[in-house]
């Protein structure tokens, strides 16, 4: 029997798609990878730096096969999957940390921040893995994350990827996010997912709803689940994980 790789009409089609990305990032991604390609004496590439960001976001963006990729480009599946690997280790390498965001904050005069965790779907994996990844709030696949936010709503830090069946809280606590905050001397305001995070409920940095009992009930500012401020926070993370 013999096997083959070649369409079973006998071409192959290539097609146009929108990449919903501004220029601004593209020449980012692209100066970046300029800048390592220059810092490793690397001469020659398959594509110039600017095709290959191009290509790597609309791998990251559109969840196309690498060899859907690289059947349009003429380049090999492995050599995209090897750029789309460089690239994401560029980006995380400027990725701030938790410890250098909240001083920034506290020198700009700000008191606390919003804490929030978001869900990113991915595909269902095989074997035991498939588990690990298995959000049963959410009832899907995904990597949980973490995400610390200024008072206005804009994103200053966001953790690495947990697994989908972990709790915010416990992604919290990995993460020691209430002993950064004390360090830095800031609070953080957070929705009911996160009680019971800070160690020192007598001197709290962390501050969560409550929930509406028969003799306690809520106020209005704070909604019928407790969640207060953290709604804008929830609102704006969730627009960057679409994105």
């Amino acid at each position: 029997m013999r096997t083959t790789i070649e369409p079973a009409e006998g071409t192959t089609l290539v097609y146009q798609c929108a990449l919903p990305l501004s220029r601004q990032t593209l020449t980012f991604v692209a100066d970046l990878l300029r800048a390592r390609l220059k810092k490793i004496g690397s001469r020659w590439r398959k594509l110039p730096p600017g095709k290959i960001a191009l290509i790597v976001l609309a791998t990251l963006r559109h969840d196309h096969r690498l060899a859907d990729m690289a059947g349009g480009n003429s380049i090999s599946a492995s050599t995209i999957h090897r750029w789309t690997w460089e690239i994401i280790g560029l980006l995380a390498a400027r990725a701030p940390r938790l410890d250098r965001a909240l001083a920034a904050i506290k020198k700009e005069g700000g008191e606390a921040v919003l804490l929030d965790g978001t869900l990113i779907p991915t595909r269902r994996r095989s074997g035991p893995a498939n588990r690990s990844n298995y959000n049963g709030k959410h009832k899907k696949h995904g990597l949980l994350f973490l995400a610390l936010t200024d008072e206005s709503g804009n994103l200053i830090w966001i953790s690495p990827a947990h697994r989908g069946a972990a709790s915010e809280i416990r992604a919290a606590r990995q993460d020691h996010i209430a002993s950064r905050l004390r360090t830095a001397g800031l609070g953080a305001f957070a929705d009911l997912g996160f009680t019971g995070l800070d160690p020192d409920p007598d001197d709290p940095v962390i501050i969560t709803g409550r929930k509406s009992t028969r003799t306690s009930k809520t106020t209005p500012a704070s909604g019928p689940n407790g969640r207060g401020p953290v709604d804008g926070c929830k609102n704006r993370l969730g627009g960057y994980a679409r994105a």
